[in-house]
């Protein structure tokens, strides 16, 4: 699978891009946040080349076949860590506009209602068996972005270059985003970042993590959710 990257035609941090093949800056960087909270601005400017945000074709599955749905967005995941995998050896670090495990999706859905619980539960089956096998698994750093709903709505209106369509129920989603990566700071600690950093130095502070693919951690993060 070859990289799907975009890369910034602006400034770089010093030690992430192709050039950079340090043993010991190996790093996987998601870059999450609610909508229009800064993810792709912030790597587009300071990522050098990144794994970007996935982009909804139009044929997704619409849940009338949960497992059909639970496997597709398995498939994405899964893709997406892939890429971050191949830019991680080619450049040392590789960053993500958005976490390539998007479990979080399906759970925030649940919780607020929009979604059914056996969603989650199905994608979470299938993500343990993913990360068992090594296809999937949890960045070594999350960089998290906790804009407050006034200045989401502030920055959508701001930015005409995407329609966010959607953006109503993202921002019903911030809460229970925002307590799955706290759910993940307290079974990983230091894995959180919470702030979209001016330079590269908090992406130093961490290597590849032995328990990147580990279903025992993403068992914990789980554990840390309130589920019904």
């Amino acid at each position: 699978m070859g990289i799907a990257v975009r890369e910034s035609s602006t400034r770089r941090f010093p030690g992430v891009g192709l050039d950079s093949r340090r043993q010991n800056e190996r790093v996987i960087v998601a870059v999450e946040g609610p909508s229009a909270a800064g993810k792709t601005t912030w790597c587009l400017a300071h990522g050098g080349r990144f794994v970007p945000e996935y982009v909804p074709t139009g044929k997704e599955p619409d849940g009338r076949d949960l497992d059909a749905q639970a496997d597709h967005w398995v498939q994405v995941n899964s893709g997406r860590w892939a890429q971050a995998l191949e830019l991680e050896r080619a450049a040392g670090v590789a960053i993500c506009d958005s976490d390539p495990l998007k479990l979080h999706y399906s759970w925030s859905l649940a919780v607020i209602g929009a979604a059914p619980w056996d969603r989650f539960r199905r994608e979470l089956q299938r993500c343990r068996l993913a990360f068992a096998t090594g296809s999937l698994g949890l960045a070594d750093l999350v960089l998290f972005s906790t804009a407050p709903q006034e200045q989401l709505r502030h920055q959508k209106a701001a930015d005409r270059s995407r329609r966010r369509r959607s953006f109503d129920l993202h921002v019903r989603l911030r809460e229970p985003l925002l307590a799955w990566y706290t759910a993940l700071e307290r079974s990983s600690p230091g894995r959180v970042l919470w702030a979209l950093p001016d330079d590269n130095d908090a992406l130093m502070t961490t290597g590849p993590r032995v328990d990147r693919t580990d279903p025992a951690l993403l068992d914990a993060l789980v554990e840390q959710l309130p589920m019904p």
